[in-house]
């Protein structure tokens, strides 16, 4: 089992800059594929990146791609989105979410039900 809990979120002004943190607990989560995801009010959950096991892979939303990096430090049990240039549509709650599996080749999974364990989300709002 595995506990996430996020960090980071708060009220930022567009074009503002935050960094969320995702800290894992439980047992170690150095073999797992991390990914972050979002959900605006009133939308339904939404893909924003994800970074293998090894840090060397990420793959992104088109909405957030140039704008945020994802990136993990296995030693902290520590996964980061840092986000830049934030617009005002990207205010959501940002959840955290590990995946257990292992894939064939260079696939890095971005569909929600593809993640076993999940934060209990942090705000992020962008004001105008």
């Amino acid at each position: 089992q595995v506990q996430l809990v996020e960090s980071g979120g708060g009220l930022v002004q567009a074009g503002g800059s935050l960094r969320l943190s995702c800290t894992a607990s439980g047992r170690s989560f150095s073999g797992y594929t991390m990914g972050w995801f979002r959900q605006a009010p009133g939308k339904e959950q939404e893909f924003v990146a994800s970074i293998i096991w090894s840090g060397g892979s990420t793959v992104y939303a088109d909405s957030v791609k140039g704008r945020c990096t994802i990136s993990r430090d296995n030693a902290k049990n520590t996964v980061y989105l840092q986000m830049n240039s934030l617009k005002p549509e990207d205010t959501a709650v940002y959840y955290c979410a590990a995946d257990r599996s292992t894939y064939p080749g260079s696939y890095i999974p971005r569909r929600k039900y593809e993640y076993d364990y999940w934060g209990q989300g942090t705000q992020v709002t962008v004001s105008s």
